[in-house]
């Protein structure tokens, strides 16, 4: 387990240093659609789903001869990378549409993955849906942010609305 986790750490250190600084203060100011986790559920949940990413990665990584095995990795390759845009979209360049359009490909990237991953081996299929349920969760609260807050992408760290030049209040 200790391996798994050292493995998808860096996956962590990248998604941060690419997402920038400061977005806690910007995140925290903004409105939240009902039934959002509270924030330290989120680091739990992550480290939780990671290790189990990467076991199912294992099983289907250790199905040699399998027809789809270079498939579904490279599924699962795609989705990753997505997933791994996501946080510097949504919290550093602060689109949350851009953040929405990207997590609804990232869902359909992991189903697919999740799909091929069943083909390859059951268990891995099945270690990967917690994760499904997971970005559809993630995916319902992006939206919401992005419905319940027009002007984020404006919203400065002391919650003040950024006004280009030209524009009124």
């Amino acid at each position: 387990m200790a391996m798994i986790l050292c493995h998808w750490s860096w996956r962590w250190v990248l998604s941060a240093q690419l997402a920038g600084t400061g977005h806690a203060g910007w995140y925290d100011l903004l409105a939240k659609p009902a039934f959002t986790p509270p924030p330290a559920m989120f680091g739990i949940a992550w480290a939780v789903l990671y290790a189990m990413l990467g076991l199912a990665l294992a099983f289907v990584w250790h199905a040699f001869g399998h027809p789809l095995r270079t498939t579904a990795i490279v599924a699962f390759c795609i989705q990753l990378a997505l997933n791994l845009a996501w946080s510097p979209v949504f919290f550093g360049a602060r689109q949350l549409f851009g953040g929405l359009v990207l997590m609804i490909a990232i869902l359909i990237a992991a189903v697919v993955a999740t799909i091929l991953f069943f083909k390859v081996r059951r268990t891995a299929g099945w270690l990967m849906v917690p994760y499904l349920a997971w970005l559809a969760l993630a995916l319902y609260l992006n939206a919401g942010v992005w419905r319940l807050n027009p002007d984020a992408g404006r919203i400065n760290s002391s919650g003040d609305v950024e006004m280009s030049i030209g524009a009124t209040k």
